[in-house]
């Protein structure tokens, strides 16, 4: 979505970059199940209503990870620990 939008740029086609990252040392694609789905719907406090945000912020809440981003709203969000 952000690629369509313009707001990233890529040097492959988001495909084919996706499929270069499993060769990538320490990159692991994480499912998202229905447990985190279910619980990006009752996050603590207040937050956004976007579900792609919810679900990676849900998805680090139960993982126990930070999350690497620039985007304000989960950085704002005081129930998650984010990096940048």
């Amino acid at each position: 979505m952000l690629v369509g939008k313009g707001k990233l740029e890529l040097n492959l086609d988001v495909l084919a970059w996706t499929e270069t990252l499993v060769d990538v040392e320490g990159f692991h694609f994480l499912p998202v199940d229905n447990l985190i789905a279910i619980r990006s719907q009752f996050l603590p406090g207040e937050f956004h209503p976007d579900p792609a945000d919810r679900l990676i912020v849900a998805l680090a809440r139960e993982l126990a990870v930070p999350l690497v981003t620039a985007d304000r709203k989960i950085r704002d969000y005081p129930h998650v620990e984010t990096i940048w």
